[in-house]
């Protein structure tokens, strides 16, 4: 989340699209269900999905790495922990299912083309990752990808990985709800406001104006 290094990129976040319905959804497994998502800087990630109908909780934190590693923040901007800043989303499949949340997060969240990079955040701890944690989001997840590398919707090839997941860790509390806490942050204002509005315009259907806890 790199305020400075902003000012040196071209002015324009993440496009912005309307990513197609998914041909294969995850069947629930549970009353409700957990998913984690790697997408850049965890402060826009987390503020779209808690908007999200459904959405019960999103908590930021890292996931990829070493399972008998603990981190940090400042640990995992180094870049070499092998880690990601991610988001865990705990929500009910009855109101959202998964294959609806992939949708929101290459929509309007994160840029699928992009390799270890989102907006002005540059590492390997800004790639853009899906986690599966059973095997129908397993399934939903890689059929997902391979649906939006024939969907003509991105010019690049589909760099988003499915990654093996080895525990998520939470990140400090300064780092949750950062979006709603710090709404006149300049980072928010400039690259995560963008998204939230883009979300609220292209699924107003799913889009709810209190955010989850």
């Amino acid at each position: 989340m790199a305020v400075a290094l902003a000012a040196a990129v071209p002015a324009h976040a993440e496009r912005v699209v309307n990513a197609p319905v998914p041909a294969v959804d995850a069947e629930p497994t549970r009353k409700l269900e957990t998913a984690v998502f790697a997408g850049g800087c965890y402060w826009g990630v987390e503020g779209v999905f808690s908007h999200v109908k459904g959405v019960k909780l999103v908590v930021s934190g890292f996931a990829g790495g070493p399972r008998d590693v603990r981190v940090d923040y400042d640990k995992v901007s180094g870049g070499d922990t092998g880690y990601a800043e991610a988001v865990r989303v705990t929500y009910d499949p009855k109101v959202v299912s998964y294959g609806t949340l992939l949708r929101i997060f290459f929509s309007v969240i994160a840029d699928p083309t992009l390799l270890n990079r989102q907006g002005p955040d540059r590492g390997t701890q800004y790639r853009s990752a899906l986690f599966p944690l059973n095997g129908e989001q397993d399934r939903a997840a890689r059929a997902y990808l391979a649906q939006l590398g024939k969907s003509g919707v991105w010019n690049d090839p589909i760099v988003t990985k499915v990654e093996r997941f080895t525990g998520f860790q939470d990140a400090d509390s300064y780092h949750q709800d950062f979006m709603r806490k710090n709404p006149r942050h300049p980072y928010i204002l400039r690259w995560d406001a963008p998204k939230l509005a883009a979300f609220k315009s292209l699924y107003p259907g799913l889009y709810r104006d209190q955010p989850s806890a």
